[in-house]
């Protein structure tokens, strides 16, 4: 017991770490992405650039924190149905690559900016508006891998439904979750405008859904021995 109860808080610290970087990463990139405007997008990250460059090695230590989590909720959770804990690790493994991509991406726009000399063909407008198509690339590639972040919490809820320790009513936050997690991603990949409309209200239950299990998981930790299922 002992033993699961700090496998939950490991699982716990890297969630949280997952959180505060991965969010840190796409408010700040979001912030200074300007929609329709290349010019002002362009100026925005060439102003801020140090800290553009903490949100791109945020990014990366949020994707690292991801792989720690899953294989610390595989060692935690797989006793109570290991093919669902396998399939929930296969999502999140799986999102990790596809987020790499799209953390060069989100480099490349930078880059595009910084080490314009390799682009003396290019006007200042032309550049800035490569940068940009960029950046589009990039935030394209986080709403598709968004699936993801939804479908793994699908098994991670059902494992914790069917383990004895934590509140079933986390699960049931989860599942809400992971759906708001898919509708905002096909939302955004087939109706821009819709997405940017519903956003806001898609948010809250994936945060809430999250951020209860992070915190049960980093003070309760597990709340009894699991029982067989």
């Amino acid at each position: 017991m002992n033993s699961n109860k700090k496998t939950a808080r490991i699982a716990g610290f890297w969630y949280l770490l997952l959180g505060i970087t991965a969010g840190y990463s796409w408010l700040y990139t979001t912030k200074v992405f300007v929609a329709g405007n290349a010019a002002l997008t362009a100026n925005n990250i060439l102003q801020s650039e140090s800290q553009y460059l903490i949100a791109i090695v945020s990014s990366l230590i949020g994707q690292i924190s991801f792989i720690i989590l899953g294989f610390a909720l595989y060692r935690l959770l797989k006793h109570v149905n290991e093919t669902h804990a396998k399939l929930m690790l296969a999502f999140m493994l799986v999102s990790v690559p596809i987020m790499f991509v799209n953390i060069i991406f989100q480099t490349g726009a930078l880059f595009v900016l910084i080490r314009a000399d390799y682009l003396n063909a290019f006007s200042k407008e032309q550049i800035n508006s490569i940068s940009m198509l960029i950046m589009n690339f990039h935030f394209t590639g986080v709403h598709i891998v968004e699936i993801f972040w939804g479908l793994w919490l699908f098994p991670l809820s059902y494992l914790v439904y069917k383990s004895n320790y934590f509140p079933k009513i986390l699960a049931l936050l989860l599942i809400i979750a992971g759906l708001c997690y898919l509708i905002g991603s096909l939302a955004y990949l087939l109706n821009l405008k819709f997405y940017s409309t519903i956003q806001i209200y898609l948010s809250i239950p994936e945060s809430i859904g999250e951020l209860s299990i992070v915190f049960w998981l980093l003070i309760k930790g597990v709340k009894k021995q699991q029982t067989a299922t």
